[in-house]
């Protein structure tokens, strides 16, 4: 394997001496003057391509005077420039006008990624408030929450009960958000520090294709990126139900200055949920960002941003009690749980040309992150006494940067991308605790606290071979680990170590069988790690399990005005890990196997109606257990979420959205079932000159569901023998809130 990437890397050697072409250098902007990126360009003539990067420069080869090229961008109207001379004598530069986003206007083969284009129109005709709503844009990914909202969401997608993210790497501008060796759960991924109205863009990919993408990339990968600009001011405030109140603020701080931008984002939420003991929740949110653009269209972005959250909970709640009408579905048997978390990053990214065909993108980030969480999962079953209650408590230190070159040119007449990239990720996690208290107040016991020390370098190439309707592109990644463990609770010094090195190639083909039908294969290995302490004592055993994927699609515009992408896949992992809580463990749960079907539609009525649909079934099984019990616990067989958007029809915009899971084993021989829900969500808004009303619905016709569910086996105070059945968060109830914003 280190002969291969060694051969890559000669490859990508002998490719950048290749003899210059006549090139066209440009930018691409809007009509602010603020670049636009992955803006498609295309020579008529030569037939050569080119995507704007993140300034909004492209390079475009095989290019001479008086041919004709065609820039578009999805959003914005196209332009077909003919070639002079002075084209060549400077930075050519192409101003476009910004118009209503129309799905009849996409072509597949211009798309950098169709599915991320999608996504960007999704965004655009129905915009979010939430960072719940954050990661409903993504097709296929369900959420769940299930202690008292400040707490990360529970992640369900490609047929995983991903927890919180040990399946889905999650990043927002190049900085990760999950947690490695987390005091709750690994790959813990708190995106509740992100403001939804700062984000620009949303990239993922399902599978374990991705070069680009290492840990925890497995059932899928979703990287947000934070807008650079914001058009005008805004200030807007939202109550509703249960005492919600939400405000925001966004700056617009230099809003004349010449290749210059910058914002702050504020917002601060609070509610008491629809609970009988109250939330009592509150968070709030501060960012700022900074982008500047040099006269050589180099990029440099600072980012600082700050969150903090408070909340209590009533926590997950067995079935038997609500049925003998004990409590309501909205009661509690320890209403001590919840917890508080705060988050502080810096970031800073920098982009540039080297060369007309050569460029870098580079990122540096510090993170510190605190978190506390009590919780009670099975009452009395352990401590008859005092009860089960639990805190899980750390403190932690991210450093780490990314580095990327992007590589173009050709190999013969066969028009070859390289990319190639190294980064690190270093994780120094102090008193990561683990205790029984009572009442959140006493500790009667450490059962884990100890350092931690984790460090992730990782190398990749990714090249791609483009003849004529085919695109090859074979990849190699490489991630090398260090895992340092410092048990504080052993009675002299010790640090135990482990060190790990895993390959992970990738190979997809694309074929572009027509100008909107493209046809692919993708394929690849992947992996998640374990949690460092679980690693230094097993010395080795199931460090970095390997997942082996592949998919087979279509993205397909069969009309004008209709999308259809469909996936067939399959995918094996070495090993899970079931997270046991209340023991600080992380249990192994032996191979399983996944295979299923992705379809997703979008169709646009007319220039004002858009409908939306995406659904995924999915067959789960454990390949180490006897038939009929070999059901892998709260992995959903059958998901379906979309609905109808309105924008812009004279002055007024919203839509009806609905999600739906069906009936779930909640454990491994399916005598337990997590019941499936249906629920449906409402919004409108009216504009008129700088001021904007709206009123949202969530559950628009008050079903009872459940929220998060599983199959716990617990014990009541008065009670001789535990029980195992379905322990619940309700879902929320019929809730409205309205809202009100001024532009200016």
């Amino acid at each position: 394997m280190k002969r291969l990437f060694k051969h890559i890397i000669l490859l990508f050697i002998v490719l950048s001496s290749n003899a210059f072409c006549q090139s066209l250098r440009g930018v691409v902007v809007n009509l602010n003057n603020q670049p636009l990126e992955t803006a498609y360009v295309y020579n008529l003539n030569s037939g050569s391509h080119a995507h704007t990067s993140e300034t909004g420069l492209f390079v475009l080869s095989k290019t001479k005077v008086g041919d004709s090229i065609k820039i578009g961008l999805l959003g914005f109207s196209p332009k077909i420039i003919q070639l002079d001379s002075q084209s060549f004598e400077s930075v050519f530069s192409v101003r476009l006008k910004e118009k209503m986003f129309l799905l009849d206007e996409m072509i597949i083969k211009e798309a950098l990624n169709p599915l991320q284009s999608i996504v960007k129109l999704d965004l655009q005709t129905s915009p979010v408030n939430s960072s719940q709503e954050i990661l409903r844009k993504v097709p296929g990914l369900i959420i769940g929450q299930h202690a008292g909202g400040g707490k990360a969401e529970q992640l369900f997608l490609r047929g995983f009960d991903v927890d919180h993210g040990t399946d889905v790497s999650i990043s927002v501008d190049g900085m990760p958000v999950n947690m490695v060796s987390h005091a709750h759960g690994q790959g813990y991924s708190d995106l509740h520090f992100i403001i939804p109205e700062t984000i620009q863009k949303i990239d993922f990919g399902k599978g374990t294709y991705y070069a680009e993408e290492g840990d925890f990339n497995t059932a899928a990968y979703v990287n947000f990126s934070t807008k650079d600009h914001i058009k005008n001011s805004k200030i807007s405030f939202e109550l509703g139900n249960f005492n919600t109140l939400r405000t925001l603020g966004m700056f617009n701080i230099l809003e004349k200055a010449n290749r210059q931008n910058a914002y702050i984002a504020t917002e601060y939420i609070a509610t008491d949920g629809p609970f009988e003991s109250s939330q009592n929740f509150n968070r709030l949110n501060v960012f700022g960002k900074y982008s500047v653009l040099s006269k050589n269209n180099e990029k440099l972005s600072i980012t600082a941003s700050h969150f903090i959250s408070r909340w209590d909970a009533s926590g997950q709640i067995p079935q038997r009690e609500v049925d003998n009408g004990n409590i309501s579905r909205f009661g509690a048997i320890d209403d001590t749980e919840g917890g508080q978390t705060e988050r502080s990053n810096l970031n800073v990214e920098f982009n540039k040309y080297i060369t007309d065909d050569l460029q870098l993108k580079a990122n540096a980030f510090y993170s510190n992150y605190k978190f506390e969480l009590y919780s009670n999962f099975t009452f009395f079953l352990e401590d008859s006494i005092n009860g089960d209650q639990i805190r899980q408590k750390e403190n932690r230190h991210i450093f780490g940067a990314n580095t990327l070159f992007l590589k173009n040119t050709y190999l013969g007449k066969t028009a070859v991308d390289i990319e190639a990239g190294i980064g690190f990720r270093h994780d120094i996690n102090n008193n990561v605790e683990l205790s029984r208290t009572v009442n959140r107040r006493s500790t009667l016991e450490n059962i884990q606290l100890g350092n931690i020390y984790q460090t992730n370098i990782d190398a990749y190439v990714n090249v791609e071979f483009e003849f004529g309707k085919f695109t090859l592109s074979p990849a190699l990644r490489l991630d090398y680990f260090k895992f340092l463990y410092e048990d504080q609770l052993q009675p002299t010094y010790e640090v135990l170590s482990e060190t790990k090195t895993i390959a992970s190639p990738k190979l997809n083909v694309f074929y572009n069988a027509k100008e909107n039908l493209q046809l692919y294969i993708k394929s690849g290995i992947g992996f998640h790690s374990n949690d460092t302490r679980v690693i230094v004592s097993n010395t080795s055993k199931d460090i970095l399990p390997k997942a082996y994927g592949v998919d087979i699609g279509n993205v397909w515009k069969p009309t004008d005005k209709l999308f259809v992408n469909t996936a067939f896949w399959y995918l094996f992992l070495e090993q899970e890990f079931v997270y046991v809580g209340d023991a600080g463990i992380v249990e192994p749960s032996g191979k399983t196997e996944r295979l299923g079907v992705d379809m997703g539609l979008r169709y646009q009525v007319n220039d004002w109606l858009y409908i939306d649909t995406d659904a995924t079934y999915t067959k789960a099984r454990s390949l180490e257990a006897i038939s009929q019990e070999d059901f892998i616990p709260l992995a959903p067989d059958f998901t379906i979420a979309g609905g109808l958007s309105v924008s812009d029809l004279n002055g007024f915009s919203g839509g009806l959205k609905y999600r739906y899971v069906d009936d779930r084993p909640a454990n491994e021989d399916n005598s337990i079932i997590a019941k499936g829900y249906f629920i449906t969500d409402f919004n409108m808004n009216y504009t008129f000159n700088d001021i904007a009303i709206g009123v949202t619905i969530e559950n628009v016709f008050d079903t009872k569901w459940n929220e998060t569910q599983f199959a716990t086996k617990s014990r009541l105070q008065n009670e001789i023998e535990p029980i195992e059945e379905i322990h619940f968060t309700p879902g929320v109830p019929f809730f409205i809130k309205g809202n009100i914003s001024y532009s200016f």
